[in-house]
């Protein structure tokens, strides 16, 4: 049997695996597993008047991120498509599949950069075309 020591890379991958499983799934309590008490959950500051830019700290920012989700948005899926690794850090390159309220639906790419300590996430930073994104939801 092989253990993974946190820090690793192949730990701190797969634990990052295992948040973007705990957010297809809409399982928040498995995500909040991968991150740390005090997480950062970064996004554009283009995304503020819809509730979702900015920084949010800790579990308690995170619920209440993803609890605005469904206010602006139809559906969400993300699909991480590379991960790149170098020490505590992952950089995902991915699309996400967005459904606006009103039926619409797009592709859009991100990036996520994960920073990562002890086993669990202490920051997880999204990039993504912001101007594109609120097209989205105004149409």
């Amino acid at each position: 049997m092989t253990t993974m020591t946190p820090g690793t890379t192949d730990a701190n991958l797969a634990l990052v695996r295992r948040a973007y499983r705990a957010f297809h799934d809409r399982d928040v309590a498995a995500l909040l597993r991968t991150l740390d008490p005090q997480v950062e959950w970064v996004h554009p500051h283009g995304m503020a008047e819809y509730g979702l830019g900015g920084t949010k700290h800790g579990h308690a920012g995170v619920r209440e991120f993803l609890s605005r989700v469904p206010a602006v948005l139809g559906g969400m899926r993300l699909e991480p498509q590379e991960f790149v690794a170098s020490g505590n850090r992952i950089v995902v390159f991915g699309v996400r599949q967005v459904t606006s309220v009103r039926g619409t639906t797009r592709t859009l790419p991100f990036v996520h950069s994960w920073t990562l300590r002890d086993g669990v996430a202490v920051r997880m930073e999204d990039a993504f075309d912001t101007v594109v994104f609120q097209d989205l939801i105004e149409s």
